[in-house]
C-alpha cells in the first residue's frame, strides 16, 4: 500500500518540475529552506502538492490567475516566476499578455507597464523575445 506521505511528495514534485523548470534565479523553496528546511519543507508540500496540484482548474487557467493576481498586486519578483511557470504550462505569450492588458483595468496603465517590462525580460530570457506578430 502507498503511503500518502510520498505520494503527496511525488505530486509536489511533479508539480514543481511543471512549473518552475529552468526558472533562472533563486526559487523561493531555496530561501525558505536556507532559514529553516522543515518549514520550508512544509509550505511546499502544501502550496505546491496540494493547492497548485489540484485539478479543480487547468494548470493554465491557474497559471493565469496567478499572473493577474500578482499584476494588481505590483509584486514583480513573485510575478516572474508565475510568468515563467505560465509559458511552462502552455500558455502563449500572447495570452499572458492579454490577461496582463485586462488588468489595467483593475490596477492602472503604470500596473499593467510595469508587469509588461516583466513579462518583456522573461520573454528575453527564454529568447521569445522579440515576438511574432499573430
Amino acid at each position: 500500500m502507498n503511503d500518502p506521505m510520498d505520494d503527496l511528495k511525488e505530486k509536489t514534485q511533479r508539480t514543481a518540475e511543471l512549473y518552475f523548470k529552468g526558472i533562472p534565479g533563486e526559487r523561493p523553496f531555496a530561501m525558505w529552506r536556507a532559514f529553516d528546511k522543515e518549514l520550508a519543507r512544509e509550505i511546499s508540500l502544501f502550496y505546491t502538492g496540494k493547492l497548485y496540484a489540484r485539478e479543480k482548474i487547468p494548470h493554465r487557467t491557474r497559471q493565469l490567475v496567478a499572473v493577474a493576481a500578482l499584476t494588481v498586486l505590483e509584486r514583480t519578483e513573485e510575478l516572474k516566476i508565475h510568468l515563467h511557470a505560465a509559458l511552462n504550462v502552455g500558455c502563449t505569450p500572447q495570452e499572458v499578455a492579454e490577461v496582463i492588458f485586462q488588468m489595467a483595468t483593475y490596477g492602472g496603465v503604470p500596473v499593467m507597464n510595469s508587469a509588461l517590462k516583466a513579462f518583456r525580460e522573461v520573454l528575453q530570457e527564454k529568447g521569445l523575445w522579440p515576438l511574432k506578430e499573430k
